[in-house]
């Protein structure tokens, strides 16, 4: 299979610091959009975007990480196993690793645009929004208020690049638990997680990418200690 060669256009992008990708998508990320990584439990959608974060960091931008989920303490070690020291960055003010106690939320789009505007953040991270179900118990609102959350982050006028992560059941058909979050986002990116014969293989596939030649297919995907590396070659390809 040919090598996939994306051809770059005139549209401003943002480095993924994901290796191999930003040759997939154009040459990074489209400033002020909004970027949905989703996937299947254990398939790295923390780890892509603690990646590209540190990406960030080593440039000088300012970064913060939203964390539904996982204590701060936990996000900087499971950084730290890959040589991420997200701890001197915090220390210096450049980084921020924010978690909101999903039961205590009240007005999350709110209090996530301010702390954006107040340290002036480029690459901001939001994990998860599967976690919305529990918070918000009709479909209605819950749909309301992710939609609300996106556009919001869109009106932040930094240049700024945000990644959510979103969790797909198990025997799931759509792209997120709630079928919302993809169809805001102005780009999805899947990551798959298959055994076959006993071995377990990583995969990515670019279902979306707004403004951006991107290319198609199934890509592989290696989690090594420097972090995830896709590979520019494609395994199946799609229309």
């Amino acid at each position: 299979m040919a090598k996939k060669e994306i051809k770059k256009d005139d549209v401003p992008r943002v480095s993924s610091g994901i290796t191999g990708l930003d040759e997939l998508i154009g040459g990074g990320f489209v400033p002020n959009d909004v970027y949905l990584i989703t996937g299947g439990t254990g398939t790295g959608k923390t780890l892509f975007c603690c990646q590209f974060l540190w990406e960030g960091l080593q440039k000088g931008e300012k970064c913060i990480f939203f964390s539904l989920e996982e204590l701060p303490q936990d996000v900087i070690g499971d950084a730290a196993a890959f040589g991420w020291d997200f701890q001197k960055y915090i220390d210096s003010g450049q980084c921020q690793i924010i978690y909101k106690d999903p039961f205590e939320l009240i007005d999350v789009t709110t209090e996530v645009k301010e702390q954006i505007e107040k340290l002036g953040a480029t690459r901001i991270v939001f994990d998860s929004t599967s976690i919305f179900g529990m918070v918000f118990k009709t479909p209605h609102e819950l749909r309301q208020r992710m939609y609300q959350l996106i556009r919001t982050l869109k009106t932040v006028d930094h240049h700024t690049v945000v990644l959510m992560t979103a969790e797909i059941e198990e025997e799931a058909k759509g792209l997120s638990r709630f079928g919302v979050e993809e169809f805001v986002a102005d780009g999805v990116i899947v990551l798959y997680y298959v055994t076959i014969g006993g071995e377990s293989f990583g995969n990515l596939q670019i279902r979306k990418m707004r403004r951006t030649n991107h290319a198609h297919g199934i890509f592989p995907t290696k989690i090594t200690k420097n972090g995830i590396n896709v590979e520019n070659e494609s395994t199946v390809l799609m229309k």
